[in-house]
């Protein structure tokens, strides 16, 4: 307690030169202890992985974005689901493309089983029976697994943001605490309490706060804007499952 007291004290000294290179980022991270050093290596890496996450999310969503718009054009100005399934193949990122060809194989499999689904006409100018599907639930389940699968293939990454945002920030004070016993450490050992002794320990303590924040903000920034996309997404795809059925259930019960 003696020892805090006197550190309080030094802190309120006014006439103490200030400390050169005080401004100095660089020069502080340099003169750290070795712990502190690793502490701000792993937040630094951090700090890259995520904005490189989040550069390729927002480069990939707004590819996915654009390609679900042309689908849903494509599907609902098709007669056919054989014409939407040939355009499939040239929007792969389009987690509609992944719902609807789960379905349509799914159709294409009751179909199977239960005949032709295109049947010749016993005579000529007859019209062709229309095929008749087996289990509308079985698609509805199809559709759904799907749409999981999607989901799951559009969070891929981000996951990592949120680890980010919560670890980091708890990374950053275990240094500012680890830098605040080293500046202790020198007070004990200097028995002095000047502030050009203080000062240097406890910024380069404060530095892994201040760094371990910034790795963290965006990290959570990000990572709630992402989410908020993906329930979207799946929103789209929700809506788009329950479009397919319909139009099967008119079509083929």
């Amino acid at each position: 307690m003696h020892t805090l007291g006197c550190f309080v004290l030094a802190l309120q000294v006014p006439d103490v030169a200030p400390v050169a290179g005080s401004g100095d980022i660089l020069g502080i991270v340099r003169s750290t202890g070795p712990i502190n050093q690793v502490v701000l290596a792993i937040l630094i890496l951090f700090s890259i992985v995520s904005w490189a996450i989040i550069l390729f999310k927002t480069w990939e969503y707004r590819k996915v974005d654009r390609q679900t718009r042309t689908f849903l054009e494509v599907f609902r100005k098709s007669s056919k689901f054989s014409e939407v399934q040939a355009v499939c193949p040239s929007l792969p990122d389009s987690p509609l493309c992944g719902v609807f060809q789960a379905g349509y194989a799914e159709l294409n499999a009751q179909f199977r089983v239960t005949g032709n689904p295109h049947p010749a006409p016993s005579n000529p100018g007859t019209a062709a029976a229309r095929p008749t599907l087996k289990s509308l639930d079985a698609v509805d389940r199809a559709l759904i697994r799907a749409a999981t699968v999607e989901v799951t293939r559009l969070e891929k990454r981000v996951t990592f943001l949120a680890t980010a945002a919560s670890v980091s920030p708890y990374i950053g004070l275990f240094g500012t605490v680890v830098g605040i016993m080293v500046a202790f450490n020198r007070i004990g050992a200097t028995g002095s309490t000047n502030l050009a002794v203080v000062a240097p320990g406890i910024s380069e303590a404060l530095v892994a706060t201040a760094m371990g924040l910034f790795a963290a903000i965006p990290a959570v920034l990000a990572y709630n804007h992402f989410t908020h996309r993906v329930t979207l997404f799946s929103a789209i795809m929700d809506d788009f499952a329950l479009e397919f059925l319909n139009i099967t259930e008119r079509n083929f019960t």
